[in-house]
């Protein structure tokens, strides 16, 4: 199946997909969309909440998901129609270096959600939105 995800810096080196970084068991998230609007959309209110300006591209899922597995971090499929909402706050900095060399235990590529001082009610918004999306 086709899927849509955001990427950061498409093409370059320094290339990163977006993540959603949940405080709860340290998990990083990447969204994929059914939809090419969909992820336009999320795309554009990172834009307005002065984040970096993402790519959209289309991926097979099951190369998402090899990501994934590969990265130690998770994929949530987005179904066509839903308005998900990014995060109110994001990370100032990413724990992205493309030249460090990644061990099994690193990261997602890009993170930009909320540092360890979410507050619970942000917490549990994020939680209530993720888990509608399953």
């Amino acid at each position: 199946m086709q899927v849509y995800v955001l990427l950061f810096n498409a093409g370059t080196e320094n290339e990163g997909i977006h993540t959603l970084k949940l405080q709860e068991g340290d998990r990083n998230v990447v969204l994929m969309f059914e939809s090419e609007d969909d992820a336009t959309r999320y795309g554009l209110m990172l834009e307005a909440q002065d984040f970096l300006s993402p790519t959209v591209e289309s991926f097979e899922s099951e190369d998402i998901d090899a990501f994934c597995e590969e990265s130690r971090c998770e994929c949530v499929l987005v179904p066509e129609g839903t308005l998900a909402m990014p995060p109110e706050t994001n990370l100032e900095e990413t724990d992205w270096n493309p030249d460090e060399a990644r061990s099994p235990e690193s990261p997602s590529p890009a993170s930009d959600t909320a540092p360890d001082g979410l507050s619970d009610t942000e917490l549990e918004r994020i939680r209530r939105q993720l888990e509608g999306l399953l």
